[in-house]
């Protein structure tokens, strides 16, 4: 269900009840929480808590058994997967991973227009990423082929950007920077929501949902902006 953007409204995504799985498998019990919107929330577990399903359940790609999912964004969200779930053989360049953040836009078949390229220039260029353009995705370091992850995210040009484990198994300077973009598109007014284990990840975020066993055991589940429009974290 997709409503217009109300600003007294703190979320941009509402969940109720949500129960997912896969099969006779359940993996999501009972979630309830509002995302906050143009702010930066962080879910937050252990492997096999159920972050991943979660992040899948909020961008429409998993549809729950039961409950319900309120959207109150604009555009489709885009999804970045991990990097350990790219595969190194795939034969893709830099570029193209990148364009492929245009498809949502364009459709599979279509060619890509001046407008589709430059978006996909300016993405790379964002994540400092344009002099391996034209390098394979496999050959990247692990900070580099997230990256190219996160730019093929911004080239969806969502309001809602989902992101699983983004600094995951990242040097301190790759986190930094990864960080710092998000940092940044929280200013443009972007939603951000992002798995991780890390606990200082996790702590320089907004806000945090944690998850156990497929259960929120704590966070920030009905976020409430301070006055002045800054988040309480």
């Amino acid at each position: 269900m997709e409503r217009s953007v109300d600003h007294r409204t703190p979320a941009a995504v509402a969940l109720r009840g949500v129960t997912a799985g896969y099969g006779p498998r359940t993996v999501l019990r009972g979630i309830d929480a509002d995302i906050a919107a143009r702010r930066v929330t962080a879910l937050v577990g252990p492997n096999g808590s159920g972050k991943s399903t979660l992040l899948g359940v909020v961008s429409g790609v998993h549809a729950p058994a039961s409950g319900t999912v309120e959207r109150f964004h604009r555009e489709r969200p885009a999804l970045v997967v991990q990097r350990s779930a790219v595969p190194d053989t795939l034969p893709v360049t830099v570029r193209e991973t990148v364009a492929m953040g245009r498809w949502a836009h364009r459709g599979l078949w279509r060619r890509l227009t001046a407008d589709d390229r430059a978006i996909v220039a300016a993405c790379m260029a964002r994540l400092d990423i344009t002099g391996l353009a034209d390098r394979p995705l496999g050959a990247l370091s692990g900070g580099q082929r997230q990256r190219a992850l996160l730019a093929q995210g911004l080239a969806q040009r969502s309001d809602l950007l989902l992101l699983d484990e983004p600094t995951t198994g990242l040097d301190a300077a790759a986190q930094a920077a990864i960080l710092g973009v998000l940092a940044d598109l929280r200013a443009d007014g972007v939603t951000v929501i992002f798995a991780t284990h890390d606990a200082e990840a996790a702590a320089w975020a907004d806000h945090r949902l944690h998850l156990r066993d497929g259960r929120l055991s704590g966070g920030d589940r009905h976020p409430v902006p301070a006055p002045g429009g800054s988040a309480a974290g």
